[in-house]
């Protein structure tokens, strides 16, 4: 018989919470959710009050067998799954399979998993609470009624395949918008003028002032005009404002927060933000990595001051509580922090060590001091002009919090650096060092990354912090959405400058429009949303969407029953259903481009059957039309009529070279020649498969076969030792075989590399 039986969801959490817990206790992983809605005949019952019908998947067959025959041999059985409604969900489901009793088998929650908190919750163990049960079981119900129902609307109108959900249609709908806030956006240029000064009084000899002019030019005649002015001037010191000031730390990491800031500082998508959390938190290192809280522990507060006090001084120290401005936020749990937070770090991967600091050091800044800064801000003015100049500094009088972390945004990526001006005083005198007015252009709004659409979401109420990391990876999954970089285009622009009563004018060069994973809507994401607008309003309508997030949260407290709420949801839903399918036209997202310059046929664009295509006449009178596939960076919505005709001059034959031709085309991967049936990729930037020269490619065939040669150090026939980027490897039935440390590759023989394979696969099937 065992003593006490506790079930987690994962084997890591289960490892950590069994440190805590006496040789009476067993510790043991349901590996998730064991149980969910059945696949088939929806697995609701809506005619008797959306009744669910569960069952046990396959693979987790195994598990229940095994978690009911131990069970049954305990004497308790404490079910530790997560604190959160998914926890609960989970605990309760474990206890239907189990056949436990409800009413007394024990539900233990806690925000870390530390000797404090797992003892704490055995001595206060409670019930599973049936309010955040329901919760979820009515996100899970409303979200299998919106796919069930709305995907077979989506494969008869749109497309085969496609699928719908609830929060996702919503995060492609800002994705989509963004984008055609970014197409209808028109580019305007101006002038900025920009100047540093000098002091000419004695004893300021290398001080300088940079400032910039209050006004900008329309264009390059009145930027000329000015700097013709400016050369004939007098500057003098004008007014002087001095103001301190203070900033404040932000408060310690919430769910999303830290998805962004790890974003920002560390590079990580949200999914492997989620990934790293959790591990630390499986192995005891932070609280709980789901949570809309910034609530920190008396305890978390009294730890973080003692290391503040002990390794800065009491001065940087400042106890803060802070307060969610969330509507709906779960005030009783506590901010992503770590379970000790005098550990400046941690063992683990390279990442778990990262993601550990930047908690760590939000978690400690949270409960610092304000730095004290102070403002300085000038103004210069001219003898013979009504501009000025303005000169703005700052100087950090303590750096408080500052020490330890500062807060990036969407728009940086650290700490901006932070000018300071030189003493002055009202009516001194200034001499220009170089005036120059820079052409800028506007810039427009910025497209989400993964970061940034979390943000947005959370500001809109919509989802939750157990929810903002599967809805981006099913919408990039469904095709919807993609995240990409873009090189960006280079662009001139003009600069003026005033040196030495000396006027230039000169070019410069900038990249406008480069993009680093940043979140781009597909043709079919597009056509989808725009379907689910016109016909599904309701679902993608982003107060609607935060309203049902709200509902959700009245039915965790007890305020409102579920059933009641999907039934209020569902009929008027279904009516929809119904009459989209009656009476809704196919959508296709075709659009007519104009026609064909030389056979005046007509050229279209549409999503056809594996993708977007163009498409060049119609069927009719025994002909047939013409199609290509648009290219990776090509949207339906924006394609001209000269892109799409460029896509038929694809592929194009280069002519014969030593007996085989040469054909140049554009493929998955990007643009390529293929010669003697292999293919050879064009340099990005350089080649341009349109305008690619015979020579050229025999060129790019000719490199590709030495590097390749360069790359065989053996040829055994069926194995192949090669050289690549990490050292020499073998190659075989295209399986690649590491070298074993300290091999000398030159020496090796056939054999020698056959004993090397045998011996790797050997280790691979005991392990």
């Amino acid at each position: 018989m065992i003593e006490n039986l506790v079930i987690v969801e994962s084997p890591a959490k289960a490892k950590t919470i069994e440190k805590f817990l006496g040789k009476d206790f067993r510790v043991i992983s349901s590996f998730g959710h064991i149980r969910d809605l059945a696949k088939k005949n929806l697995g609701i019952d809506i005619e008797n009050n959306f009744t669910p019908t569960y069952e046990i998947p396959k693979e987790k067959s195994r598990v229940v067998s095994e978690l009911r025959k131990l069970a049954a041999e305990s004497k308790n059985v404490w079910i530790a799954s997560d604190e959160d409604r998914e926890g609960e969900a989970i605990a309760w489901h474990l206890i239907s399979v189990l056949n436990l009793d409800l009413a007394t088998t024990r539900r233990i929650v806690f925000h870390e998993i530390t000797n404090e908190a797992i003892n704490s919750a055995i001595q206060n163990p409670r019930q599973v609470d049936m309010n955040l049960v329901n919760s979820q079981q009515a996100r899970r119900i409303l979200d299998r009624l919106v796919g069930f129902e709305i995907s077979p609307v989506l494969w008869k109108k749109v497309q085969p395949s496609l699928s719908a959900g609830r929060v996702q249609s919503v995060a492609v709908r800002l994705i989509v918008e963004r984008e055609r806030e970014i197409f209808a956006f028109e580019t305007e240029s101006s002038f900025r003028v920009t100047a540093v000064f000098e002091i000419s009084s004695p004893g300021s000899e290398n001080a300088i002032i940079k400032a910039e002019a209050s006004k900008r030019f329309g264009d390059e005649k009145e930027a000329l005009k000015f700097i013709d002015i400016c050369k004939d001037s007098a500057y003098s010191v004008g007014s002087i404002t001095i103001k301190p000031g203070t900033r404040s730390p932000a408060p310690p990491f919430t769910t999303s927060t830290l998805q962004q800031e790890a974003y920002r500082k560390l590079g990580f998508s949200v999914a492997q933000t989620m990934a790293v959390a959790q591990k630390l938190y499986e192995a005891g290192r932070i609280t709980y990595m789901r949570t809309d809280s910034t609530n920190l522990s008396g305890l978390a507060l009294t730890k973080a001051r003692e290391t503040i006090v002990s390794e800065f001084g009491e001065k940087y120290s400042k106890t803060r509580q802070f307060k969610t401005k969330l509507k709906g936020a779960q005030e009783a749990h506590e901010a992503i922090r770590p379970a000790y937070p005098d550990k400046h770090d941690t063992t683990g991967t390279l990442n778990e060590k990262k993601l550990y600091d930047l908690i760590w050091k939000r978690t400690i800044a949270s409960q610092m001091a304000d730095a004290v800064i102070e403002k300085t801000s000038i103004t210069i003015d001219m003898s013979n002009s009504p501009v000025i100049f303005q000169a703005n500094g700052e100087v950090i009088k303590f750096d408080g919090f500052l020490k330890v972390y500062a807060e990036s945004t969407d728009q940086d990526n650290g700490d901006e650096e932070r000018y300071v001006i030189p003493p002055v005083k009202k009516g001194m005198p200034l001499i220009y060092n170089n005036i120059s007015a820079s052409q800028k252009f506007t810039i427009p709004p910025p497209r989400y990354t993964e970061a940034s659409l979390v943000k947005k979401l959370e500001e809109l109420g919509i989802g939750r912090p157990s929810t903002y990391a599967p809805t981006i990876s099913t919408i990039q999954n469904r095709g919807y959405v993609s995240r990409e970089d873009r090189p960006g285009e280079k662009r001139n622009i003009k600069i003026i400058t005033l040196v030495k009563g000396k006027v230039s004018t000169s070019l410069k060069t900038e990249i406008a429009g480069k993009e680093k994973s940043k979140l781009f809507p597909q043709d079919i994401g597009m056509i989808v949303n725009d379907f689910l607008i016109d016909n599904f309003s309701e679902i993608v309508d982003y107060h609607f969407t935060a309203e049902v997030e709200e509902q959700f949260d009245e039915i965790a407290v007890g305020n409102l029953k579920w059933t009641g709420m999907i039934d209020k949801f569902y009929k008027p839903f279904h009516k929809t259903v119904t009459s989209t399918l009656e009476k809704t036209e196919r959508k296709t997202g075709v659009r007519m481009l104009g026609n064909h310059p030389e056979t005046g046929e007509p050229v279209t664009v549409r999503m056809g059957r594996f993708g977007p295509v163009a498409q060049i006449g119609e069927s009719a009178n025994n002909t047939k039309p013409r199609y290509a596939s648009l290219s990776k960076n090509q949207l339906l919505e924006t394609i001209t009529l000269d892109e799409a005709l460029n896509l038929f001059r694809l592929p194009r034959s280069l002519g014969e070279h030593e007996g085989s031709e040469m054909i140049v085309g554009i493929g998955r991967f990007g643009p390529f020649i293929r010669y003697q049936s292999k293919f050879y990729s064009l340099k990005k930037g350089t080649d341009d498969p349109y305008t690619v020269t015979f020579d050229r490619a025999v060129e790019i065939i000719n490199e590709k076969n030495e590097s390749d040669k360069k790359k065989v150090l053996k040829d055994f026939g069926d194995i192949m030792l090669l050289n690549g980027r990490y050292g020499p490897y073998l190659v075989k039935e295209k399986q690649n075989f590491r070298l074993p440390k300290g091999t000398d590759a030159e020496k090796l023989t056939q054999e020698d590399c056959i004993k090397i394979i045998e011996n790797s696969e050997k280790t691979k099937k005991n392990s």
